[in-house]
């Protein structure tokens, strides 16, 4: 077992970018034990001042649309232009095991070896839609470490868009061109989060297929009102195989992030993010230690099954559980 860094062991490597740390503080936010959960609040008191300067993306889409390896494309653009990149790759769970399916270190080899880019894998558990519980503490930990820009890439199974939208300053949506009517009622959804939306795989026999959705998209987008920002969503094709278009997904968030700023919309939307992880992390504090009430422990397995059984109503029940 690792000998446990001291709190300005921690502070003092991350502020360097040393990477080792840095991955040891993601492992020490994600622990759940009390000890450890007390020594992650320490370290990120500590680095507070010295996050919030990068640029924040989050990056979904339909299973299948290629998200690792645009992520890796437009990765490996960004590193070139000097800039350092984290990776926060939300893997989904196993059910049995709790561990990550997919591996992302594995699906962009390249990137993962650029000494500019960190890759940080990190399994969904059981947090909703596949955003772990602590992506928001490892982002902070990602920028004290001196990264200027940070990916957060969820699973795409159409829940953790929302938790996503709420820790980012961008939200791009990749779609496939054709992908069939089966997918509408996620479109719908999605898009009117997305800041962008980017058409993949614009190559070879699909690259006329996906001009015509870049159209459709556009001009369902102009169906939507604007947004707070008083910003109008782009459309844009690329390719990841042949790098087309991928300059100009990161050219899109640069305008953006400029308009926002301009408009003060940046600033008010990070403030914003910051009350609702407030009231997040109260509502989680409130549930576990709701839960690991020994009063609680000893009534919870009864009252479920009186209301499995029909014998009293969830209501009753938790307005008694919650007296305990």
């Amino acid at each position: 077992m690792a000998k446990r860094f001291s709190v300005s062991e921690y502070t003092d490597g991350l502020l360097a970018g040393n990477r080792l740390v840095l991955s040891r503080a993601i492992t020490l936010v994600e622990s759940t034990l009390p000890s450890d959960q007390h020594l992650a609040q320490q370290v990120l008191d500590q680095v507070l001042p010295h996050t919030g300067r990068a640029v924040r993306l989050g990056i979904t889409g339909v299973p299948g649309v290629g998200k690792s390896t645009f992520i890796e494309a437009l990765g490996l653009h960004l590193v070139g232009q000097g800039k350092r990149l984290a990776v926060l790759a939300v893997d989904p769970s196993s059910p049995r095991s709790g561990g990550s399916i997919l591996g992302d270190k594995t699906r962009m080899q390249q990137l993962s070896m650029h000494p500019q880019a960190y890759i940080r894998p990190s399994p969904a558990g059981r947090s909703l839609g596949g955003v772990t519980r602590s992506t928001r503490e490892a982002m902070l930990l990602c920028e004290a470490a001196g990264h200027d820009v940070i990916f957060v890439e969820t699973v795409g199974v159409g829940q953790s868009e929302t938790a996503v939208h709420g820790m980012v300053d961008f939200f791009l949506l990749l779609m496939l061109a054709g992908a069939g009517d089966e997918l509408q009622g996620v479109k719908r959804g999605i898009m009117e989060m997305a800041d962008a939306v980017t058409i993949t795989k614009a190559d070879g026999p699909n690259e006329a297929a996906a001009r015509r959705a870049r159209r459709e998209y556009q001009n369902a987008l102009h169906l939507f009102p604007l947004g707070s920002s008083g910003w109008s969503p782009p459309v844009t094709t690329c390719s990841a195989l042949s790098g087309a278009g991928v300059p100009e997904v990161w050219q899109e968030v640069e305008r953006y992030v400029q308009h926002a700023r301009q408009n003060g919309y940046f600033e008010q939307r990070r403030q914003q993010q910051h009350l609702q992880w407030l009231h997040e992390a109260i509502r989680q504090g409130l549930e576990e230690q709701f839960y690991t009430r020994p009063a609680v422990l000893a009534q919870l397995d009864t009252v479920r099954q009186q209301v499995l059984s029909g014998q009293r109503s969830a209501f009753g029940a938790a307005t008694e559980l919650l007296g305990l």
